[in-house]
């Protein structure tokens, strides 16, 4: 009645029609999910880019191996990289996301990025000895389309991590300890890494996984776990293992770094390694 008197004031409100937004850019974690226990070797079809190869999950990677060659899908980085460029990929690639190529070790290896729309990217290499950069490039192109179909049809595996495996780890809180002061450098915190796999402390870092190479050199005792100490560069690093659980033949790898800020590594340097060694060893679950 009252609308009848004041038809000139009364007006009927219609909720607006939604806009179409589009694809949705594809961020690295709407691809895989939590980084924490992806199956790596769910994102590459073996019989189709590797035949005949062995596939081995690791916690951050998959590692797959056909003779001299060497496919690897994974790590996830979030880092920038000047090497990464641009270059034309021929294979469809979803809302946001770029792949890229790496300069990077050219003569020996093709590296291809998966970059998602928050930045994180998906590197994949694959190397050999055959000096066929084409060749090597043309199996890197097809892991790339495998991850992608993957990726996009929602196959993307989980791993599980049975009781005492390392992958169960929290690396960081092993990292969280005064016993660390001096070797990581005064004032520095733990910062953990995408998949929740590795940490860095300061000149410290620890990084879990699942061993893809077998250890090399004399094995010694350091937190009452056999051992051994190598220099690579810049790096002392200090390696034990464990057969892993939930997967015969193979064992879970600790690795743990300290970095020579100064220049090349030296018996400084893996004192430093040994201490933190001794921290950190003594804390990880067996099997």
């Amino acid at each position: 009645m009252l609308c009848a008197l004041l038809a000139a004031g009364c007006t009927t409100t219609q909720a607006a029609p939604e806009r179409d937004s589009g694809p949705t850019p594809l961020t690295a974690a709407g691809a895989l999910g939590d980084f924490g226990d992806v199956d790596y070797c769910s994102l590459l079809n073996v019989p189709k880019v590797a035949p005949g190869a062995v596939a081995v999950p690791t916690f951050e990677s998959c590692h797959a191996t056909a003779g001299p060659r060497t496919i690897l899908v994974g790590p996830l980085a979030f880092d920038s990289d000047p090497n990464i460029q641009p270059y034309d990929y021929a294979g469809p690639v979803p809302d946001g996301v770029a792949v890229q190529q790496s300069m990077f070790n050219d003569r020996s290896a093709c590296t291809r990025a998966i970059t998602f729309a928050d930045g994180n990217r998906l590197d994949l290499s694959v190397t050999d000895d055959t000096g066929d950069q084409a060749a090597r490039c043309e199996v890197a192109d097809a892991a790339v389309g495998s991850a992608l179909a993957a990726i996009t049809a929602h196959r993307v595996g989980r791993l599980t991590f049975p009781d005492r495996s390392w992958g169960r780890v929290a690396p960081c809180a092993l990292l969280d300890d005064h016993q660390l002061d001096a070797a990581a450098g005064p004032g520095s915190q733990p910062a953990t890494g995408l998949s929740g796999h590795s940490c860095i402390r300061g000149k410290v870092s620890l990084k879990l996984t699942v061993e893809t190479t077998p250890p090399d050199g004399p094995a010694e005792q350091l937190g009452g776990r056999d051992a051994r100490v190598r220099l690579a560069e810049a790096f002392c690093v200090v390696d034990t293992t464990q057969p892993a659980p939930g997967l015969p033949g193979r064992r879970e790898l600790a690795e743990i770094s300290v970095v020579e800020t100064a220049g090349m590594a030296g018996d400084g340097t893996c004192a430093a390694a040994r201490t933190a060694a001794a921290s950190i060893l003594p804390r990880l679950p067996t099997p």
